[in-house]
């Protein structure tokens, strides 16, 4: 699923729901960077997480 993730997405970490929602800043493989609304920039491994889309400029 991490795969699809764009910057400009808004994305939920399931593991950690009070970090709020993410804005994904880039994707360079299986690392992603998301600025979240209660926990600032943080580095996802997306092979060990898969984040959930709470938005996207596509639909």
């Amino acid at each position: 699923m991490n795969e699809i993730l764009e910057p400009g997405m808004i994305v939920r970490h399931p593991g950690a729901p009070e970090w709020g929602e993410g804005q994904v800043q880039s994707r360079i493989g299986d690392r992603i960077t998301v600025n979240f609304s209660e926990a600032g920039k943080q580095v996802i491994d997306g092979k060990r997480v898969s984040l959930d889309i709470v938005w996207s400029q596509g639909g």
